[in-house]
C-alpha cells in the first residue's frame, strides 16, 4: 500500500481515520486559509484550502498519497473557522446555537508519482439547543474549543447541545469519509481491499420477527452485547447512576415485566436509571436501557413508566441501534467499538462515537415502530394500554411550555401527535381530527 499523508492538526481527523483503520503519517500544513468567496462558494473555500494543505505538504516528500482537509461553519452569511481566543469561542457558539447553521467539510488528494489531484466536499445542517452561560463554562472546561471549526466537537462533549443534524456526522467531525473514500477508489487507490473479506464473513443475514424483513448485520448477538457493554461504560463515566435504591428497584422489575412480553429473547435487558434532570431514556445494543430521573418523576404512575421502558425496549428488539451504527460508523469502527481489550483507549472513542450517534436519534420510521410495539408490550405486560398516550400527552403539553433542552426526551422523536396516532391504531382505538393534524409543526411555522 503507498505511503499516506495526512496534512492537517485536527485531533478528530487523526483519530476518525486512525479508527477506521488507515494507517498514515501526520505532517501538519502551514498555509493561509482563505475564509471569505466573493460569491459565497462555500465550496470552493474548503475545497481550496484542502488543496493548498495537501500542496504545501506534497512539496516536502517525494512519493506517496496527500491528503488534506478543511472545514467551515455558516450561518446566515457569516463564515466561521477555528476561533483564536476563548472569548471568541464563546460568542460563536452563542451565534450557532440562536439557529441552525451549515458546517462544510471538504478534501483534497494528490497522488505524487501519478500527478492525480482530487477534490471534494460535503455539508451537513447542525441544529444546537440554546446555550447557557453555565453550560459555556462546564463545556470549556473539558474541552479545548481553539483547535476546532466553531468551537465545538460534535464527536465530544460538544453532542449534548447538539439537537440534530441533517447529513453527514463525519462531516461535521472535520472530513466525508465517505466522499473521500470513493474519489480515492476512483483514482485506482483501493484502501478499503483490507477491511472487505472481513465485511463479507462477518455478515450475517436474520430474519427480524418485528420488520418482517431480512436484514444484514455484521455481528452476532455477542458481539452485538459486547458492544452494549462497551458504550454503557462511556455512559456511566460521562452520566451519575442515581442511588436511590428505591428508584432503581422500581424501574428494575417494571422492565423485567416488560422484557417477558417482548420479542426478542436472545438478551438479557439491564435497566438503569441516571441522577439527572432531563426528560429522556434511551436504549443501547444488546439490551442496555436507561431512563433519567427527570423522566421518573414526570411520569404518574407504574403503568406510564412501562410504556417509556416498553418504547426503549422496542429499540433493542428491532435492532435499531445497530442498525444505524452499521450505517453511519461503518465495518472498521464498529470493530474497535465492539473490541473487549482492557484499557483501550481506541475502544472508547469507538464505543462514544456511537453513543453520539444513539443520543443523536433515529429515523421517524424506527421510532414510531417503537411506539407501536411499546404500547404492545405494554399491554401485554399487565399495564394500562393507553399509558403511553397518556405520557405522550403529558410530554406534549410540558413542551408547549417551554423550550427544547440538552438531551430533551423530545428532539429524536417524530411529532406527538404522530406518535398518538400511531399507538391508537396499534391498540384498536377510535382517532379523531386532531390526530391527523400535527400541531407541534403548525405552531413553530
Amino acid at each position: 500500500m503507498e505511503l499516506i499523508y495526512l496534512a492537517s492538526r485536527s485531533a478528530a481527523r487523526r483519530k476518525l481515520l486512525k479508527s477506521l483503520g488507515l494507517r498514515f503519517r501526520v505532517v501538519p500544513a502551514r498555509i493561509n486559509e482563505i475564509m471569505h468567496s466573493p460569491s459565497r462558494n462555500y465550496p470552493h473555500i474548503v475545497k481550496a484550502n484542502a488543496l493548498m494543505k495537501a500542496e504545501s505538504v506534497a512539496r516536502k516528500i517525494k512519493k506517496g498519497i496527500v491528503i488534506g482537509a478543511d472545514t467551515i461553519v455558516v450561518q446566515g452569511n457569516t463564515v466561521y473557522g477555528k476561533p483564536r481566543t476563548l472569548k471568541e469561542a464563546k460568542r460563536m457558539l452563542i451565534r450557532l446555537s440562536s439557529k441552525p447553521h451549515w458546517v462544510y467539510s471538504g478534501f483534497a488528494i494528490i497522488d505524487l508519482e501519478r500527478n492525480i489531484r482530487k477534490t471534494g466536499y460535503d455539508k451537513t445542517k447542525v441544529y444546537m439547543d440554546k446555550l447557557s452561560p453555565k453550560q459555556l463554562k462546564d463545556y470549556f472546561s473539558k474541552v479545548h474549543p481553539l483547535s476546532m471549526a466553531g468551537g465545538f466537537d460534535i464527536q465530544g462533549q460538544g453532542a449534548l447541545f447538539i439537537r440534530k443534524i441533517n447529513g453527514c456526522f463525519y462531516t461535521v467531525v472535520g472530513i466525508p469519509i465517505s466522499k473521500l473514500f470513493a474519489a480515492l477508489r476512483k483514482i485506482g487507490i483501493l484502501l478499503f481491499l483490507f477491511v472487505l473479506p472481513v465485511l463479507i464473513s462477518g455478515c450475517s443475514t436474520e430474519y427480524n420477527i418485528v420488520t418482517g424483513r431480512q436484514e444484514a448485520y455484521f455481528y452476532s448477538t455477542d458481539k452485538e452485547i459486547q458492544m452494549g457493554k462497551n458504550i454503557s461504560k462511556e455512559v456511566e463515566k460521562e452520566y451519575k447512576l442515581d442511588e436511590d435504591p428505591l428508584v432503581q428497584k422500581r424501574v428494575r422489575d417494571i422492565g423485567k415485566k416488560i422484557a417477558l412480553v417482548c420479542d426478542r429473547k436472545d438478551v438479557s435487558y439491564i435497566f438503569n436509571v441516571i441522577d439527572d434532570e432531563e426528560v429522556n431514556a434511551f436504549a443501547l445494543p444488546g439490551g442496555f436501557v436507561y431512563v433519567n430521573k427527570g423522566l421518573i418523576d414526570k411520569v404518574d404512575n407504574d403503568d406510564e413508566l412501562a410504556a417509556v421502558l416498553a418504547h426503549e425496549v422496542a429499540h433493542v428488539v428491532a435492532r435499531h441501534s445497530i442498525k444505524k451504527l452499521q450505517a453511519v460508523m461503518g465495518y472498521s469502527l464498529l470493530r474497535i467499538a465492539v473490541a473487549s481489550v482492557p484499557d483501550s483507549s481506541g475502544a472508547g472513542t469507538a464505543a462514544d462515537y456511537a453513543f453520539t450517534e444513539i443520543l443523536l436519534g433515529y429515523s421517524r420510521d424506527d421510532e414510531l415502530l417503537a411506539d407501536q410495539l411499546g404500547a404492545r408490550y405494554t399491554a401485554l405486560a399487565g399495564y394500562k394500554p393507553g399509558a403511553m398516550i397518556d405520557f405522550l400527552e403529558k410530554l406534549q403539553e410540558i413542551n408547549k411550555r417551554k423550550p427544547l433542552r440538552p438531551k430533551n426526551y423530545f428532539k429524536t422523536h417524530p411529532y406527538v401527535p404522530d406518535r398518538i396516532r400511531i399507538v391508537k391504531q396499534e391498540l384498536g382505538q377510535d382517532m379523531d381530527f386532531n390526530d391527523y393534524i400535527n400541531i407541534e409543526e403548525i405552531k413553530k411555522k
